[in-house]
Order: C-alpha cells, then structure tokens, then sequence
C-alpha cells in the first residue's frame, strides 16, 4: 500500500474517530418542531448539522415525503433547500408537486430539485451539497435497498454536514434500517384525519410518527399534525362531533310533549 493511501487511511479513521467519541463536532442548534412531546424527547427540537433518516413502507411514501417537507422546512431558516432524488424514486412515486409544496406553507422557489442517474451519483451530490454551508437542508431520497449506502457512506455525509452545519435529511423508501451515524431514525405511517365539516372535509396532513432511534435521548411514537399556517408541527387537534339540528318544519319534540301533558 502506498504512502499516500495510508495517510489517507489514517486520516479518514480520525475523523471517523471524532463522530463516534465526540458529543459535538460542529456548533448545532437544535430547531423546535412544535409538538411537544417530540420536542422534548429530540431534547428541545431536532438537530443541525446532523443527519436524520425516514423510513416508510412503498406505500407510505406520499406520507413520508410529506413529513420530511415539513422537517425541512423547519430546519432550512429560509435558505435554499436541495432535493436529491434517485431516477427510480421518480419512477415508484411520481414527481414532486411543487403546488403541493405551496400548499403545506412551504416556498418552492428555495427548492432546487436535482435528479440523480444511480445511486452512487445521488450520494456524491448529496455530499457535495452538504458541504455547502449557503444551503438551510439537504434531502437525499433513495429507493428500496442499496448495497452503496453503508456505514462509510453514511460517515462522509456526517461529516459534511457538521463540517458546514447543514442538515442531512435522508429519506428511504421500501427500505430497511441499517447502521448508520444517524442522530435521528424515523418511522413514517400516514395518520386519519378527524372527522371534520364539509368544508374541511381534507382535514391538516397528520403523521404517525415513530422515533426509533434517538441518540441523545428517549424514542416514542406520537400523532404530529403540520400546521400549514403556522410551517410547524402540533398536537393533534381535536374536533368535536356535529350534532344534527333539529329540522326547522318539526315542532320541539320537549314542547310538544309539554303541551300534551297540558
């Protein structure tokens, strides 16, 4: 092995070394996500400068997505925010709704969209973007199983996005948790809406969110609703049952039977 490769080596275990032993690398914030018990659990909100992964079943994807949108939105403070997306993920899912965007809160025209041809491709870009510190987050959208996202692969953007303090979102769909450097791990479901008047029949997008790795503290599973108005997450609201008028040409059943009695 030539000299260069091994004090290549031995620098790249060094900086392996201060992820894994080190409790802050870069200076991080931690941004609220507006639902309290998950604000609490994350420690005062999610972190970053850090990498965060979403896992959902195929059929969970528009949920899923949904619910990184709003992460996103929440940790890019107003700054550009690009989206990685493998060709195959456009191809299962479907084109990203810019309108849809619009219409969670967000602003589409800080979204920069860039479509990747394989997986090693998306993974190189989602490294150089995150070395970026002129963006506010990075999305990194893969699917099904891929050999190429491994530990190392998951280490080099670690260390790029506490070397620029931009936040990693990585989004894997039809895929299975594998170790990682993740601070956070997520379980996406997409959750019913209450039932509401005709004119809100829609209801606020809800997720069944389930923390499954958390490293500074507890995991758990909460219902999040977004809050479109507001671009942030909240307890489930809670809608009362409509109860049905009395029809205006019917007599008051109680005075009717008031009347009889006289």
């Amino acid at each position: 092995m030539s000299g260069a490769r091994i004090s290549a080596l031995a620098i790249l275990r060094g900086q392996i070394e201060r992820i894994e032993t080190a409790e802050v690398v870069h200076p991080r914030d931690r941004i609220a996500l507006g639902h309290g018990a998950a604000d609490a659990a994350l420690k005062g909100g999610l972190a970053r400068a850090a990498i965060h992964e979403v896992f959902c079943e195929g059929r969970q994807g528009a949920a899923a997505t949904g619910f990184v949108m709003g992460l996103a939105g929440r940790v890019s403070a107003r700054r550009p925010l690009l989206w990685v997306r493998q060709d195959f993920s456009e191809v299962e899912t479907g084109a990203l709704s810019m309108s849809g965007l619009a219409e969670l809160g967000l602003d589409p025209r800080r979204v920069v969209m860039v479509r990747a041809a394989d997986v090693e491709s998306a993974l190189r870009t989602s490294a150089d973007a995150l070395a970026c510190d002129a963006l506010g987050a990075v999305v990194l959208e893969l699917w099904g199983e891929t050999r190429q996202f491994d530990l190392v692969a998951s280490r080099k953007l670690t260390l790029a996005a506490q070397g620029s303090g931009v936040t990693g979102l990585l989004l894997r769909m039809a895929a299975q948790p594998l170790p990682s450097t993740a601070e956070t791990r997520w379980m996406l479901r997409a959750a019913h809406s209450p039932p509401g008047a005709a004119w809100s029949v829609w209801g606020a997008p809800r997720f069944d969110a389930e923390l499954l790795r958390n490293r500074h503290g507890p995991c758990g599973r909460w219902i999040m609703e977004w809050n479109c108005d507001e671009c942030q997450f909240s307890e489930p609201s809670t809608y009362p049952q409509p109860v049905a008028a009395a029809p205006a040409h019917r007599q008051d059943p109680a005075l009717l039977q008031q009347r009889r009695a006289g």
